[in-house]
């Protein structure tokens, strides 16, 4: 029973920054994990943490250990939410991976009707802009904008974005509408920072720290903005956007739900999985053509 629980406890550095971190998640004291730690390596013969002036990061035998860990612990729960017929009920701990600008136009009233229908379910959102490991980092369904690296991972494709280039119809009738991408040195360009298109590079007129800002400046009439097409799409249907150059548009990119187990997931994965499929398909941000 002690070797399950120092499992557990170092199962708890997934996807955590700190051994202090680890410990607050396990709910444990920081002695407390590392002398879990301590035991797992004297049990295995290996160094599962590397300990140096700059603290304390595990060791590539340790990240082979918590995959393995996790694995194991996920195959626990699973057997144990089947017994307690958690399959068929959706309830308990999830932890989900949200791209953090996606999330702040698309998820959150997904998010809350999601808590809404399941109110058994504990959800943890984590939020950031990279490719998760979910077997590493714990997580049970991540929500990706791109191209997908190959995995033995579960993904359910539900739309694509685009990168598009917008103005408001008082600018353009004002400065004229591009008709080339060359055509776009003749006019003001917002951005975070200079960007290229279709292989001609351009410096923007007016910079925005925050692409909301340089949204918010294009409706007022301000320039062109370039961006992806879900902080958009409410400008553009409502018509204080227009989209310019679509035919030189790149190629949209796709979104994926995914996660581990399949039909074997919980009811709380399959049911999270299910409801972000059917709303996100339906979302009118990935409706544009």
């Amino acid at each position: 029973m002690e070797h399950f629980r120092d499992m557990q406890r170092f199962a708890a550095l997934a996807g955590q920054p700190s051994l202090a971190a680890a410990a607050r998640a396990a709910q444990v004291s920081g002695p407390t994990l590392i002398r879990a730690v301590a035991r797992l390596e004297a049990r295995l013969r290996v160094p599962l943490l590397e300990r140096s002036t700059r603290g304390v990061s595990l060791t590539e035998v340790g990240r082979a250990y918590l995959a393995d860990c996790l694995r194991l612990l996920a195959a626990v729960d699973a057997a144990e939410a089947s017994a307690k017929g958690l399959h068929v009920q959706a309830q308990g701990n999830l932890r989900v991976f949200l791209p953090l600008l996606f999330s702040g136009y698309v998820m959150a009233p997904v998010l809350a009707s999601y808590l809404d229908r399941y109110p058994e379910v504990r959800l943890a959102a984590h939020y950031h802009d990279y490719y998760p490991n979910l077997h590493e980092e714990g997580l049970d369904v991540a929500i990706l904008v791109g191209e997908l690296p190959s995995s033995s991972l579960i993904a359910r494709p539900v739309g694509q974005v685009r990168q598009m280039l917008c103005a408001s119809p008082g600018y353009l009738a004002a400065h004229g509408e591009p008709l080339h991408p060359q055509d776009l040195k003749h006019h003001r360009l917002i951005a975070q920072v200079d960007w290229a298109f279709q292989g001609h590079e351009f410096k923007a007129r007016l910079g925005c720290t925050t692409v909301q800002g340089a949204i918010n400046a294009a409706v007022g009439g301000a320039g062109l903005v370039r961006c992806l097409s879900y902080p958009v799409h409410e400008h553009l249907l409502g018509g204080q956007l227009r989209r310019v150059l679509p035919a030189y548009e790149q190629p949209p990119l796709p979104i994926h739900v995914v996660y581990r187990e399949g039909r074997n997931a919980p009811m709380r994965v399959r049911s999270f999985v299910e409801h972000c499929v059917t709303a996100l398909r339906a979302h009118p941000a990935f409706q544009l053509a």
